[in-house]
């Protein structure tokens, strides 16, 4: 084997370890400290291997975590909005909705029961609940989300309900687009959640396949637009931002991996 060659094997192989290291750093959850608050994201898109030029269907797997680095109480959350990549398509057409009235009250079984056909995502919400006077407990929620529309715009309903102690909660999050790196946002206010409930950590799949028109769609789709020299990139995927009841506003993003075919 000639030196040339030699070289041009061990760039390679350099390369091909960059390109996995890349992808094993992008899989991990980010994490920003303000203050003793510590914002954790992570999440991935299904599958990697997207076309460049159009839009194929995808899933959107979201976690995320608030915790405090020295033990103290959780603040209130009082809005939280999370960002969604330019390279996204969130379509809805010929999807059926849900409304708020019909969740109310209900359990997880009777929200599908009642909203099966509008159903987009699920996951969990956990809560640490601290009423004064007594200790801390976790509620721990099965979450459901549905396409919904908050006048004349775009939403979705998520529906977290808990076995223990009974709770059922409704959060509309409205969906707005815009420009930048997270061109698509949904956005909720949570005062729903009470003076005692905080937010401590969500998972969450979006994801859903139906025909409308004779046409199979998908409610997100996603494209990896890198350049034709490149087989593989990354992208800014995910934000979430929270807004507090003590005025502060704190936030964290990630980035994840794509695969040209």
């Amino acid at each position: 084997m000639t030196l040339t060659l030699r070289r041009g094997v061990v760039c390679l192989a350099l390369a091909l370890a960059g390109c996995s290291l890349l992808f094993m750093t992008l899989a991990r959850a980010e994490r920003s400290q303000h203050g003793t608050l510590i914002v954790s994201l992570g999440g991935k898109l299904s599958p990697l291997s997207l076309p460049r030029d159009r839009a194929v269907p995808v899933a959107i797997r979201l976690e995320g975590s608030l915790r405090s680095a020295d033990g103290s109480p959780l603040p209130r959350v009082n809005r939280v909005e999370v960002g969604l990549p330019k390279q996204g398509v969130l379509s809805t057409r010929g999807l059926p909705t849900c409304t708020r009235r019909k969740l109310i009250v209900t359990s997880d079984a009777d929200a599908l029961a009642a909203c099966g056909q509008a159903l987009v995502g699920r996951g969990r919400v956990d809560l640490t609940v601290r009423v004064p006077h007594q200790a801390p407990f976790a509620v721990h929620t099965r979450l459901l989300a549905f396409n919904a529309r908050m006048g004349r715009r775009r939403a979705v309903l998520l529906h977290a309900y808990a076995v223990r102690p009974p709770l059922t909660v409704v959060i509309p999050f409205v969906i707005s687009h815009g420009s930048g790196r997270f061109s698509t946002t949904l956005a909720a206010n949570l005062p729903v959640l009470g003076r005692w409930a905080r937010v401590a950590e969500f998972k969450m799949v979006l994801w859903r396949r139906y025909s409308y028109g004779g046409r199979s769609r998908s409610y997100l789709s996603a494209s990896c637009p890198i350049p034709k020299r490149f087989t593989a990139g990354f992208f800014s995927f995910a934000r979430i931002a929270y807004k507090l009841a003590d005025g502060r506003s704190v936030d964290t993003a990630i980035a994840r991996g794509c695969r040209a075919r």
